[in-house]
């Protein structure tokens, strides 16, 4: 398989699934295997460099790994094992992270458009993805319906097989057979160690991936399914969204009025002062949550940092390295998850850093979404919404919210602003019909595009 004269290529290992009892597959497990794999076997090339995402929390650190690996030169190969969920309002395929809840699944996924656009801009036949999925009900139907793609020029092999039944935790073995058949020395052509790997991972229903025969099911398949591009309704709005996660990543913001130009209206009433409290000040003592606890030892990606972590993150964030910093917030909640559980008050915290955090890099977006997360978080872990910090949150993602002068975007978080505004009305009145009186207001902006 390998193909002498070539650039060094590049792999991306990428296992990911809810820390909950959302979870329908062991994605993880497929990563020790692939690991011990030489690199340059994984990407075809004589010599290779490999990336490892492992249960990643966050969409965004995920894209920009992915930006990175699309934009090297040199063969791509990625490797992905995971879980499928559809998005109820959009109706769009989410990869599940760490983090995700069905609740929670639009700011806490991975969008599979995300993926297919990333990969557009690279030659095509230089991008190969291997995938062992599972997806959940209605991902399910819906691939029965459309199929799994990642556009013109990517060549995809796969599984992707329905929940287990009884909500046992299905086993990557699709990718599995892979590492194992390459670390005993063998190199067959990708065709045939899709077929040989498929095989291995067992009858019943599944969509099976391949670029040289268009997918087909195996032996009691969905009859309809089939593989198609997204249609361009879907391209233009994951364009859109695309376009949006990279301006939030530059720190640009459309500046467009929270309310109808011209006519009279009234604005409405500020909840929070202007700096929200105790999370505002430049300075280490007041931007930060305190944390209630760290884990024992130092995160590969953090190594080098001192015990506590935190004034490398917020001097980074401070120098204006706000994607270094969410990196590493990232890490250290990722390990606060592994260590003391996703709902655990170590884990929390990170999540509220990474909420700040994106404050301070001026992405509004972002951040209300992050703080949604967290007040979602703790009701579900059992807090009541006379909690403090129930409300604190929802009123950090409310004023995160007032700061958005994209009126796209902030009508698209309305809604789910609006359901916990009414679960967690706070203590300042009239908060949950500011919220409405702005969306009414944000109604009457025209659409980008219209």
């Amino acid at each position: 398989m390998l193909i002498k004269g070539q650039e060094p290529g590049t792999a991306l290992l990428l296992a990911a699934a809810p820390a909950n009892k959302g979870r329908l597959v062991d994605a993880a497990s497929a990563l020790p295997g692939l690991a011990a794999v030489p690199p340059g076997v994984l990407t075809g090339t004589d010599a290779a460099s490999v990336v490892e995402l492992a249960d990643p929390v966050d969409p965004q650190t995920v894209l920009t790994r992915i930006r990175a690996v699309s934009a090297a030169p040199g063969p791509l190969s990625v490797y992905v094992a995971g879980q499928l969920h559809v998005d109820a309002r959009r109706h769009q395929i989410h990869l599940a992270l760490a983090r995700t809840t069905q609740a929670s699944l639009r700011y806490t996924a991975f969008p599979w458009d995300w993926l297919a656009h990333e990969f557009q801009v690279r030659e095509p036949g230089t991008t190969t993805v291997i995938v062992d999925l599972v997806a959940d009900p209605a991902a399910w139907q819906r691939l029965g319906q459309d199929g799994l793609a990642l556009g013109a020029g990517v060549r995809l092999y796969g599984r992707v097989a329905p929940p287990a039944p009884r909500r046992a935790i299905a086993s990557p073995d699709y990718v599995k057979a892979y590492a194992q058949v390459w670390r005993g020395g063998a190199r067959p052509p990708l065709a045939e160690l899709h077929a040989y790997a498929a095989d291995r991972a067992g009858p019943g229903d599944a969509l099976l991936l391949s670029a040289d025969t268009q997918p087909a099911a195996s032996t009691t398949p969905p009859a309809h399914a089939r593989a198609s591009a997204p249609s361009a309704g879907r391209e233009e709005d994951a364009a859109r969204r695309e376009e949006d996660a990279a301006r939030r990543e530059e720190g640009e913001a459309r500046l467009l009025p929270s309310v109808p130009p011209g006519g009279p209206h009234e604005a409405p009433p500020r909840l929070l002062p202007s700096v929200p409290p105790a999370r505002t000040q430049e300075s280490a003592a007041r931007l930060l949550p305190a944390p209630p606890s760290f884990p024992p030892s130092v995160p590969p990606a953090a190594a080098g940092a001192a015990s506590d972590p935190h004034p490398a993150i917020l001097a980074a964030a401070r120098a204006g390295r706000h994607g270094e910093a969410a990196s590493m917030a990232a890490v250290w909640e990722s390990e606060a998850m592994r260590t003391h559980g996703p709902s655990s008050p170590q884990a929390l915290h990170w999540l509220e850093v990474r909420a700040d955090l994106a404050r301070l890099a001026r992405e509004p977006a972002r951040s209300c979404e992050l703080w949604m997360a967290c007040a979602q978080a703790r009701l579900a872990r059992g807090q009541t919404t006379e909690d403090a910090d129930v409300q604190a949150a929802v009123d950090r993602a409310h004023h995160q919210w007032e700061q958005l002068r994209d009126a796209e975007r902030a009508r698209s978080l309305a809604p789910d602003l609006i359901a916990l505004r009414t679960r967690v009305p706070g203590r300042q009145p009239g908060a949950l019909d500011a919220v409405r009186r702005r969306l009414e207001q944000l109604q009457a902006v025209p659409a980008a595009g219209r």
